[in-house]
């Protein structure tokens, strides 16, 4: 047995543990909420494995199969992302309206229609009315409706493991969905003899017709939907736990008819916005919000450009779903509780300038010269990576006798420390929006904190496009025309548009600090 294979069994085992005893402390401190709640999160498991596998694949597929360049495919996302920002904007009203059981039917309805059409249309336009559109308007509802039911099927004691388990078990469904698609990418790709692939879209035949590598990953996630709706029938309307624990089933309130409805909660929507915005606080809260979105535009390129890089810089035999997809969340799930920890009396002012220097100052990482680092290969890290968690070949030697680029470990090495910078300061955004906000009126700074994020998605889209046209292009058929020597600029530009984040938060440190005082002497 060699150290690798001891490390990955006893330190396998050591993290298999500490996740157990992370799920049963939430399990135990929620065993009075009702059953209605677990079946949510079943629901939540299998939404989250089909949108992270999914996610994935959106940029290789409108190439692959409806024939976008990257620069028109990075535009198609962003018009699709900002879509789904803005129903998330309303999605939390529609729960209030109709109830948890009805606003995931009608979020089910929309995804199964979103799927069908991905599965079988590849026209760009007719795929963005029937496919993007409904997706937008299905996905966004997922989180808010989520959220809504957790706060219902906890007291205010319990309410904070509720939303613990919520996003240890999403990143848990997001590192599934990476697996997942590698996992269907090896098995539809074409192989050469050696086994390495040469077409990573090749397909195959189904009832007669040819469906390609990404149109076959579609219709497992489609499975997953319809499994979904399953789960939705046992989930029972208006279940509550009151505040001393009991389960009680209220009536849907009821609201009028539709038009009525919908016309009053847009006359109060207009009157707490026309409130909320005349405050100074709430430009400070803006102010930080659009300082923030520059370091989390990191994670719209990891999703949208890092699965091309991927493929021209380190081979289509990249594992690109659980490079990123996997190593991300398992790390997320385990660095949180311990940063938590150690940071629970530090400012969260503090955390998020760290945080963000952190993650950051993690993109030029990947300019680190590739020879300078490929000796790791020919170490205990190299069987770890290669052998034991992307399963690159069956043993040291194996691997040695046909190594990996060694583009991989600077890459490697970046998503390492971006994620302990994420690990510190995307908890602290959180409790630090929490703290800004006036009692009473957190909801409605939600909301409007989306609105910088319409902005940069006008600009994240369009840049993956142009950067990877600018670094890392391909041919006139597709064809990949490596090496690329400039790859890792790409890097270099996203690192510095990050690095505006804790540069702006520094300069505004007396206003953010003043503003955390006050809110603790009100006691907000």
């Amino acid at each position: 047995m060699s150290l690798a294979d001891i490390i990955v069994y006893f330190g396998g085992t050591g993290l298999g543990l500490a996740f157990v005893y992370i799920i049963w402390g939430y399990l135990k401190g929620l065993k009075r909420s009702p059953g209605d709640m677990w079946i949510l999160f079943a629901y939540l498991l299998v939404t989250y494995v089909a949108y992270s596998s999914q996610n994935v694949s959106l940029t290789l597929w409108l190439s692959a199969d409806c024939g976008l360049g990257d620069i028109a495919a990075g535009t198609y996302i962003t018009t699709w992302s900002i879509m789904l920002s803005m129903v998330g904007m309303v999605a939390g009203a529609l729960v209030d309206t109709i109830g948890i059981r009805r606003t995931l039917f009608f979020s089910v309805i929309f995804l199964l229609i979103a799927r069908v059409s991905m599965v079988f249309l590849t026209n760009p336009l007719i795929v963005f009315i029937f496919g993007f559109v409904p997706y937008a308007i299905g996905f966004a509802i997922v989180s808010p409706v989520i959220s809504v039911a957790i706060k219902r099927f906890t007291t205010k004691e319990s309410a904070a493991l509720g939303f613990g388990l919520f996003y240890v078990l999403m990143n848990g469904a997001f590192a599934v969905g990476g697996v997942f698609f590698d996992k269907v990418r090896g098995a539809y790709a074409l192989k050469d003899a050696a086994g390495k692939i040469v077409n990573d879209n090749a397909g195959t035949m189904l009832f007669g017709a040819h469906f390609s590598t990404y149109q076959m990953l579609y219709l497992f996630v489609l499975i997953l939907t319809v499994v979904s709706v399953g789960l939705i029938f046992f989930v029972r309307s208006g279940v509550e736990l009151d505040d001393d624990g009991n389960v009680v089933i209220k009536p849907l309130i009821d609201h009028g008819s539709g038009l009525a409805a919908v016309k009053s909660a847009l006359v109060k929507t207009g009157q707490m916005i026309k409130s909320v915005v005349s405050e100074k606080y709430f430009w400070i809260f803006i102010t930080i919000i659009t300082l923030t979105i520059f370091v989390r535009m990191v994670f719209f390129q990891l999703q949208y450009t890092f699965p091309k890089y991927g493929l021209r810089v380190l081979g289509l035999d990249a594992k690109i779903g659980t490079i990123y997809g996997v190593l991300n969340p398992v790390l997320i799930i385990f660095l949180v509780p311990v940063v938590a920890l150690l940071t629970k009396k530090i400012s969260s002012y503090k955390l998020l300038v760290v945080g963000s220097i952190v993650s950051a100052s993690s993109c030029f990482i990947v300019m680190i010269p590739p020879a300078a680092v490929s000796w790791l290969t020919d170490t205990v890290w190299g069987e770890l990576v290669f052998v034991n968690w992307l399963g690159m070949a069956p043993t040291h030697e194996a691997l040695m006798q046909n190594p990996p680029v060694p583009e991989y470990w600077p890459f490697i090495i970046f998503i390492l420390v971006f994620t302990i910078g994420e690990s510190i300061w995307s908890p602290k955004l959180m409790q630090f929006t929490a703290e800004i906000a006036p009692k009473g009126k957190e909801g409605t700074y939600l909301a409007l904190s989306l609105l910088p994020f319409f902005l940069a998605k006008l600009i994240a889209g369009p840049m993956s496009g142009i950067l990877l046209n600018a670094y890392v292009p391909v041919g006139p058929n597709k064809e990949i025309l490596g090496p690329y020597p400039d790859h890792s600029m790409i890097w270099f530009w996203i690192g510095a548009m990050a690095i505006i984040t804790p540069i702006g938060l520094l300069l505004m440190k007396g206003t953010f600090q003043k503003r955390e005082e006050s809110a603790a002497a009100a006691g907000h």
